[in-house]
């Protein structure tokens, strides 16, 4: 009823108007009085100024005298329920239990971390990015999948590929047509003409458990996904050439295919192809673009840069979101902090200098932003075309536009931190063991409590209760993995919030709760559906597991907030004292 109030509430008046009833007043008078309980409850811990802000502003003032009603006065008591009989008398009750609802949602989470990945394989990201833009307070530190739409919302071509192949891949074509306006058309129409005779096999959409596509479209789809695939891998083969510092050139595969043998060699070893049906690929000159090929990507690219939706989310992302975050001793990134295997930080050169571990993750996110504003100046407003727009911008700028993308798959991104992204493998070449991609340094590391103290350190993260928060990497819970590293110091929270992700890690993601006792780790069970939860009234099942707790509660003294309450009582305590030594005076308007 809290969280679904509108559809509950649907559900009890059709059940009870099938038996000839309508809804008693006694439930809604009791429903109201028991929502105002866990409302007193849950606001216990905020300032009445902050309770108010929250409530809708439609019953604020019915809601503040019904928050701080005392049941040991008899006459305030005869009063408030005056009110709740009112409210039922005039039809409003279900609309305000609705607001109700609402408000004990918002004071329940006081402040949401998001540690990266808002954006992957799942269909509702757009539906997610469209429910923060209404959520009062939360941040998002970046994850390479939320870089990689961030880089195809600021023209990066080869952003924008991975993206519609990973939503091909997992037949979620939903968030691209319904959620941003993608114009899929033309794609449909290119795949079609190339792929009519080729069964795609290998490009089947990978669906969810209970999701069903007529065969038609499953083709369609397999049709598109090997498309642009192809088409992934010659844009990717431009920045790769124009960065030789990148040092990316083993991805560069499409030109070590003999087509005539059916074999791809690399690294000096031929692997067997498990497809040679290639027919936009040039053995002559495998990268280019065929005309229609550049045709199909110039249409992509304008659907993607003239979505004004993709831009307001993205804008969003990068509003509330960073590289990393301090936090109340908490240290919070998606993946890594690049390392080498001596446990020392990797020196990672960008643009002729070097950085490493804070000052790294420092560039990379004045790049991305970089980058997003770079795309916005080229690709808005008509005082000029394309490619004197793009002459017009910086280096910096037309770095940036190549990095996002390099931030996705390279070796030495803070949000990858892999040898490879073997797509191209996993795709095309029989022997599956050529497909491993090998993690970096950190992720050895992480368990080391020394080498997580380090990094700490080194962002200046003090006290004796702090810790890392890391996404990233799934956790598989099934297989006895554990999401707490070096003894309780780092914890890894991805756990496939995704449902294509559920299949690999066994359970549906985990939540990290900080509050005044310490800390808490909820471990997820896949949640069947919105349906199932109004129908059966369950809640998502959840494993708490206990992390930290402390014998004394935290006070707000003693967080992040606390110490900027007490020195902005520091800064107006010095004020007050010049005031009263006639060091300034009294401002006049």
């Amino acid at each position: 009823l809290i969280y679904y109030p509108k559809e509950k509430l649907a559900l009890i008046g059709e059940e009870l108007k099938d038996k000839g009833k309508a809804v008693p007043h006694s439930w809604y008078s009791l429903t109201i009085r028991r929502l105002v309980l866990i409302c007193q409850n849950i606001s216990s811990k905020y300032t009445r100024s902050k309770v108010r802000k929250s409530l809708p502003k439609e019953f604020s003032y019915i809601l503040q005298e019904l928050l701080h009603e005392s049941g040991s006065m008899t006459n305030k008591n005869r009063y408030v329920n005056g009110i709740v009989e009112t409210i039922i008398e005039i039809g409003e009750a279900e609309h305000f239990i609705e607001a109700l609802g609402q408000v004990i949602q918002r004071l329940a989470v006081d402040r949401l971390h998001i540690v990266g990945d808002l954006f992957d394989r799942g269909a509702g990201s757009h539906l997610v990015m469209s429910a923060l833009e209404q959520y009062q307070n939360f941040d998002i530190q970046f994850g390479n999948h939320d870089v990689l739409w961030i880089g195809a919302a600021s023209g990066n071509e080869a952003c924008m590929a991975n993206i519609l192949r990973i939503c091909m891949r997992y037949g979620n074509l939903s968030v691209l047509e319904d959620g941003y306006g993608i114009n899929l058309l033309p794609l449909a129409i290119f795949a079609m003409e190339v792929y009519k005779d080729d069964p795609c096999e290998a490009f089947g959409p990978r669906l969810e458990e209970g999701t069903t596509l007529s065969e038609k479209t499953r083709r369609l789809i397999a049709q598109m996904h090997k498309a642009i695939s192809i088409l992934q891998f010659k844009l990717e083969a431009d920045i790769i050439r124009r960065h030789p510092e990148f040092a990316m050139d083993d991805r560069l595969l499409l030109d070590k295919i003999d087509f005539a043998k059916g074999i791809c060699r690399i690294h000096g070893r031929n692997y067997t192809l498990s497809d040679t049906h290639l027919p936009t690929v040039d053995p002559a000159d495998p990268f280019r673009l065929s005309i229609e090929e550049q045709e199909l990507i110039e249409q992509i690219s304008h659907s993607f840069v003239s979505s004004q939706k993709l831009k307001k989310h993205i804008s969003l992302l990068l509003e509330h979101g960073s590289m990393y975050l301090i936090y109340n001793g908490n240290l919070l990134y998606h993946a890594s902090v690049p390392m080498n295997d001596d446990g020392s930080f990797r020196e990672v050169s960008i643009l002729g200098e070097t950085f490493s571990g804070k000052a790294l993750l420092d560039r990379v996110d004045k790049l991305v932003r970089t980058a997003f504003g770079a795309g916005h100046q080229v690709w808005s407003g008509a005082d000029a075309g394309f490619a004197e727009k793009m002459s017009r911008l910086t280096d910096e700028q037309r770095f940036a536009l190549d990095y996002v993308w390099y931030l996705w798959c390279g070796q030495d991104s803070p949000l990858f931190d892999k040898d490879k992204m073997t797509t191209f493998e996993r795709y095309f070449l029989k022997d599956k063991a050529i497909t491993t991609e090998h993690k970096g340094a950190y992720y050895k590391f992480r368990n080391d409590p020394l080498a997580v103290d380090r990094i700490l350190d080194a962002f200046g993260v003090h006290g004796s209760h702090r810790h890392i928060v890391n996404g990233h990497t799934p956790i598989h819970t099934s297989k006895g993995e554990s999401p707490m590293k070096a003894g309780g110091k780092l914890l890894v929270i991805d756990g496939g919030f995704s449902k294509p992700y559920q299949r690999e890690t066994g359970i549906a993601g985990y939540t990290l709760v900080y509050h005044s006792r310490g800390m808490q780790l909820v471990e997820h069970q896949p949640f069947t559906s919105t349906a199932d939860a109004i129908r059966k009234g369950t809640d998502i099942r959840s494993t708490r597991h206990l992390v930290e707790m402390r014998s004394e509660r935290i006070l707000i003294r003693q967080t992040d907030k606390g110490h900027e309450i007490e020195q902005r009582i520091e800064d107006l305590r010095r004020l007050l004292f010049a005031y009263r030594q006639g060091l300034i005076r009294e401002g006049r308007s």
